[in-house]
């Protein structure tokens, strides 16, 4: 199924669309250079062919600081089709003017994105371009740094108030 899905996208968005591949192991997948990204979901949702109608889990991954990389995970499946596929987009940790990493958002693909991305942000550090509500979700708005990065450093107090763990 992996080759043929990756036919399909290459057939529609050229050579270019796939960064890389892991067609083996437990969960297989294709990374999609980030610009692809939105316009593949779509394609993959649309396309009666592939049908991914469900978007089951959207998660960042950071790769630590010496591969300095973080990744958007996404595990879609075709219901009608009972097949599962996931992607992936794979960004620099820190911009060159040191802002967020952005990568499309897939909401206007799939509604359940928009939490999942929010999270994303929250936790990893991942801008969303177009998300149509794009703040924290589970830490408080001012809160510094985002947790789950594995160079984290929690914060000594918060409002004046020691963080504890």
């Amino acid at each position: 199924m992996l080759h043929e899905i990756k036919s399909l996208l290459i057939d529609k968005f050229g050579s270019e669309v796939i960064q890389s591949e892991n067609p083996s192991g437990l969960q297989p997948w294709l990374a999609i250079k980030v610009d692809f990204i939105e316009k593949v979901c779509h394609e993959l949702h649309d396309n009666p062919k592939t049908f991914f109608d469900f978007l089951s889990c959207l998660s960042g991954v950071d790769n630590g600081p010496q591969q300095n990389t973080l990744e958007v995970i996404y595990n879609l499946c075709s219901i009608p089709h009972k097949t599962q596929l996931t992607l992936k987009v794979i960004v620099p940790r820190q911009t060159e003017d040191g802002s967020l990493p952005s990568v499309p958002s897939v909401c206007s693909v799939w509604g359940t994105a928009n939490w999942h991305e929010r999270e994303a942000y929250d936790m990893i550090g991942i801008n969303f371009i177009n998300h149509p509500d794009l703040r924290r979700i589970l830490c408080p708005q001012d809160w510094e740094g985002y947790p789950l990065r594995k160079d984290y450093k929690t914060q000594e107090f918060y409002h004046g108030i020691k963080v504890e763990y």
